[in-house]
C-alpha cells in the first residue's frame, strides 16, 4: 500500500496540458492505425474489423473535442480502460499474436501509471496482458505459443517498469510541490512561531505521518527547545517549549549530519526491515546501527516508525526533525527528502527570525518615544476635556435635562482615557495580545458599544479558532474599526461579529441591520487597508433589508 506522499490523483500526475497532449496522440494513433489498415493488404480485416477501427476513431474524436472545451471526462480515470478493449478488439481483427496492434497496449499503460501511479499502471499492465491472452485466444491463434509468451512477457515487464517510472514521476512533482510550498512562507508578521508551524504540518501531511517534532539544543544551556505539531490538531500553533535537555537527550543522540530511519519490530511485516538505518553522508551508504536506543525515542514520539533528519542553523546549535509514523511505509528516500525539507526551508526561518529580532530592537526605542508624544498629544487633552465635562455636570441642577447626558459624556472620555493609558502601555512594552485576552477584548468592545451607543453587537467565535499573537493584536484592530463604521456610518441598533478559521484562511464577518433596503454604497478603506498589509482582502456584502456585511479573508 502507498500512503499519501505516493497516492495522488490525476492532477497531480498530469497537468490539463499534459492530459490534452494524451488527447492529441490518442487521436493520433487512431488515425494512423486507421489509414495502416486501408494501406496494408494483409491482413485484411472483415466487417466488423472495420467497424472496431472506424469506432475508435470515432471514439477519439469525441475525446478531442470533450478535451477541447476543457470537459473532465475526457480525463477520466475510464479512459485508459476503454482504450485497451478497444486495442483487444484490434488485436482480434488483425492477425491475434502476429498483431502489430498489441504495441498500442503500451499507450494504455503509460497513461494511467504517469497519471494515477503505480498502483493503476500495475493494474492496467496486468489487464493488457489478460486481454492480449484472450484476444489471441478468440482468434486461434495459439498455434504460435512462441510469438504469444514472447509478446506477453515483454507487455508484462515494459509495462512494470513504466508503472515504476510513472509513480517515480508522480513522487517528484509532489516533492518538488512541496519544496515550493515550503519556500513561500506565509507573513513574517505573523511571528515565527505561526511559519515553523506551517512548515511543520506541510511536512507532516507530505509523508502521512501521526506527529512531527522539532528538538534544538542550545550548547551553553540546560534546556531544549521542543515544537510538535500533531495530525489530529490541524489548527493549533507549534509554539517553543522549553524542556530539560536531559529528557530530549534521545532526540539528539545522533552525529549532527546524520539521517536516520527507525521501523519498530513491534510492527507487522517488517521484521527483515526493523532497527536503525544511519545515512553516511561522507560515502552516501546506509548502514545498520545497534547503538542507538529506539525504544526511547518511539516512547517520546508516541509512534514506532519515524525519520530523522539534521536541521542546519548559521548559529552552530544542535537541532533535529522528526515525522513519526504508525505504519511501516517511511523509507530511507523519504529520511534523505526530509533532510533537503530541512535545508531549504528553515535556514529562510532563522533569517526572519534575525530580522524580526533586529526590528524588535530597534522599534523598541520608537515605541517610547511615540508612547510618550501619544500621552502629551491625546491623553493629556482628554483628561482636560473629562475635567470640563465633570465641572459642568457640577453645574447642572438636578432638573436639567442635560445632566444625564453631561454625565454620560464625562464617563465615556473617563473610559477613553483608561483605553488610552492601557494601549500606551502596552505599546511601551511591545506586549502583544493573547489568544485569551483578544476573546476577552472583543466581548468588552461590544458591552461598550451596547452600553454608550445602545447597539448590540453579538461576538461568536469558531471553536478552532487560534492564531498567533501578532496577528490576533491585528484582527482585534480590524473589529475595533468596523465597529466604529457601525456606529458612525449606519443607524443599526444591532449587530454581529463572526471569527474563525477554515482551509487556511481567518475569516472575519462584521454585519449590521439596515434601516433601508438600499444602503448607500460604502468602502471600509481603512480596513480594506488592514487585510491588504496582512496578506489578506476585504469586500461588502449587500443583503435583503438593508443589511450590510464585511467579509475580511487573511492568509493563516
Amino acid at each position: 500500500m502507498f500512503n499519501n506522499k505516493n497516492d495522488s490523483h490525476g492532477q497531480l500526475g498530469l497537468d490539463f496540458s499534459d492530459g490534452s497532449m494524451v488527447t492529441h496522440i490518442r487521436l493520433l494513433l487512431a488515425v494512423s492505425a486507421l489509414l495502416t489498415i486501408f494501406t496494408e493488404s494483409a491482413p485484411e480485416p472483415d466487417r466488423l474489423g472495420w467497424a472496431v477501427f472506424i469506432g475508435y476513431t470515432l471514439h477519439t474524436t469525441a475525446l478531442f473535442v470533450l478535451s477541447l472545451l476543457h470537459k473532465p471526462i475526457a480525463r477520466s480515470k475510464l479512459i485508459p480502460w476503454l482504450d485497451a478493449c478497444w486495442y483487444a478488439m484490434m488485436v482480434i481483427s488483425t492477425g491475434g499474436s502476429e498483431s502489430l496492434f498489441f504495441l498500442f497496449f503500451f499507450f494504455a499503460i503509460l497513461t494511467a501509471s504517469f497519471r494515477w501511479g503505480f498502483e493503476e499502471g500495475a493494474r492496467m499492465t496486468v489487464a493488457s496482458t489478460l486481454l492480449f491472452f484472450a484476444a489471441c485466444g478468440l482468434e486461434q491463434t495459439v498455434d504460435v505459443p512462441s510469438t504469444l509468451l514472447l509478446r506477453a512477457t515483454f507487455l508484462l515487464a515494459l509495462g512494470y517498469m513504466i508503472a515504476r517510472w510513472g509513480q517515480s514521476e508522480m513522487a517528484l512533482r509532489k516533492r518538488l510541490a512541496l519544496l515550493r510550498d515550503v519556500n513561500q512562507l506565509s507573513n513574517p508578521r505573523f511571528g515565527v512561531d505561526h511559519t515553523v508551524t506551517s512548515v511543520m504540518r506541510k511536512t507532516l501531511e507530505f509523508f502521512g505521518g501521526e506527529n512531527c517534532v522539532l528538538v534544538v539544543r542550545n550548547d551553553d544551556q540546560a534546556a531544549c527547545i521542543y515544537r510538535s505539531v500533531k495530525r489530529n490538531a490541524p489548527d493549533e500553533i507549534a509554539r517553543a517549549q522549553h524542556v530539560d535537555a536531559r529528557a530530549m537527550a534521545p532526540l539528539l543522540d545522533f552525529a549532527r549530519e546524520q539521517v536516520a530511519l527507525y521501523q519498530s519490530p513491534a510492527l507487522p511485516g517488517v521484521r527483515l526491515r526493523a532497527g536503525w538505518r544511519i545515512h553516511d553522508n561522507a560515502t552516501g551508504h546506509w548502514s545498520k546501527d545497534a547503538g542507538h536506543d529506539g525504544d526511547s525515542v518511539v516512547e517520546l514520539l508516541g509512534s514506532p516508525a519515524f525519520i530523522a533528519a539534521p536541521v542546519p542553523l548559521r548559529r552552530g546549535n544542535e537541532c533535529r526533525i522528526y515525522v513519526a509514523s504508525k505504519h511501516s511505509d517511511l523509507t530511507r528516500a523519504d529520511a534523505l527528502f526530509l533532510a533537503h525539507i530541512a535545508a531549504q526551508a528553515f535556514p529562510v526561518i532563522e533569517n526572519i527570525e534575525l530580522l524580526d529580532r533586529i526590528a524588535s530592537e530597534a522599534a523598541s526605542q520608537e515605541r517610547k518615544k511615540i508612547a510618550h508624544d501619544l500621552h502629551d498629544a491625546v491623553i493629556q487633552p482628554y483628561i482636560g476635556l473629562k475635567i470640563a465635562l465633570h465641572a459642568i455636570s457640577r453645574k447642572a441642577t438636578p432638573g436639567n435635562p442635560l445632566a444625564e447626558d453631561l454625565q454620560r459624556i464625562s464617563d465615556m472620555a473617563g473610559q477613553v482615557i483608561t483605553e488610552l493609558r492601557q494601549y500606551a502601555g502596552r505599546f511601551n512594552s511591545g506586549a502583544v495580545q493573547s489568544e485569551s485576552a483578544f476573546l476577552a477584548s472583543l466581548h468588552r468592545q461590544a458591552e461598550q458599544v451596547r452600553k454608550f451607543y445602545g447597539i448590540d453587537i453579538t461576538i461568536s467565535v469558531d471553536g478552532s479558532f487560534s492564531v498567533s499573537d501578532r496577528l490576533a493584536a491585528e484582527v482585534y484592530h480590524v473589529i475595533s474599526e468596523g465597529l466604529a463604521n457601525i456606529r458612525k456610518h449606519t443607524s443599526a441598533r444591532r449587530g454581529a461579529v463572526r471569527v474563525g478559521c477554515t482551509e487556511g484562511w481567518l475569516n472575519i464577518h462584521i454585519e449590521n441591520e439596515g434601516a433601508s433596503p438600499q444602503p448607500a454604497d460604502f468602502t471600509p478603506r481603512s480596513i480594506a487597508d488592514r487585510a491588504e498589509a496582512l496578506g489578506g482582502r476585504a469586500k461588502v456584502l449587500r443583503a435583503n433589508g438593508g443589511r450590510t456585511a464585511v467579509h475580511i479573508k487573511i492568509p493563516v
